[in-house]
């Protein structure tokens, strides 16, 4: 899941990565902002799912994935889209645009 937060004196927008998965005992972000470098996300344990923010932005479009357990790659299920990749899967598409 995708929540983001725009800011009215900086060109960009915080966003949040959350990311569930019954299986999870570590969670990466891995994405263009990280240069396709895994990013360790923090377990929430009230909310049972991983977190990240990440500052990106505002008006563009990221590719990126979750990165399970090492092993495992995912997309976000409420990404904003999807788009083909190399690997003949899909990456999720994080869109900092203000609507």
């Amino acid at each position: 899941m995708l929540s983001k937060r725009f800011f009215k004196t900086k060109n960009e927008a915080e966003v949040t990565f959350e990311f569930q998965h019954p299986q999870a005992e570590q969670v990466q972000l891995v994405g263009e902002f990280t240069d396709w470098q895994p990013v360790t996300m923090k377990f929430n344990k009230k909310e049972r799912c991983f977190k990240l923010k990440q500052r990106l932005p505002n008006d563009q479009q990221f590719h990126f994935r979750y990165l399970v357990n090492g092993t495992i790659w995912d997309n976000d299920h409420n990404a904003d889209g999807y788009i083909a990749n190399s690997f003949g899967t899909e990456n999720s598409i994080v869109n900092t645009q203000r609507i």
